[in-house]
């Protein structure tokens, strides 16, 4: 390993132990390829999904806003599309944009009933807790943060998933139409 990898691997670790410590385990794919760890379970909390789920769309919306985009709508198709992955992650043990069908995020979206010329971008990640939880991690990725103030889109759909072990896995789609 060079020494230059080692010092980006070391500040990089100095950088994250902070966050890790408040918001618990978790991790933001901005790849789209599971990382070969596994979610470390979390407390089991009796939670109403989709309160968290359209949490975390009001929580993006004020990232929005104060970015000058506009807020973006709720859209059920494109919640169909993310719970049906959050789900589909969860039953099959994965972590990926990818399905475990082999779908991309635009199949999923047009799937489910989504124009096909308006999925824009998704997000996933697992072990956050909380939708600001989530919703902060996403900010701090550049990756996550760039879909989040996307102004082309303008509707969004967010699907929650747990394991049986308490896990949260959660999925954002976006939609241009």
């Amino acid at each position: 390993m060079t020494r230059f990898v080692r010092r980006a691997a070391v500040l990089a670790a100095l950088v994250a132990a902070p966050v890790l410590a408040v918001a618990g385990p978790a991790f933001a794919a901005e790849s789209g390829h599971a990382t070969g760890t596994k979610p470390v379970a979390v407390d089991k909390v009796a939670v109403d999904k989709v309160a968290y789920e359209n949490q975390v769309v009001a929580l993006t919306n004020v990232q929005r806003k104060a970015h000058g985009c506009g807020a973006l709508r709720n859209d059920s198709r494109l919640a169909q599309s993310a719970r049906a992955h959050s789900t589909d992650m969860v039953k099959q043990g994965f972590f990926s944009h990818t399905g475990s069908s082999g779908s991309s995020f635009v199949a999923r979206e047009i799937s489910a009933g989504y124009p096909k010329k308006g999925p824009s971008a998704e997000n996933i990640a697992w072990g956050f807790r909380t939708p600001q939880d989530v919703v902060t991690g996403w900010m701090n990725s550049p990756g996550h943060r760039a879909n989040i103030l996307n102004c082309g889109s303008v509707a969004v759909g967010v699907g929650l998933a747990y394991t049986s072990g308490g896990s949260a896995y959660w999925t954002q789609d976006f939609g241009r139409i």
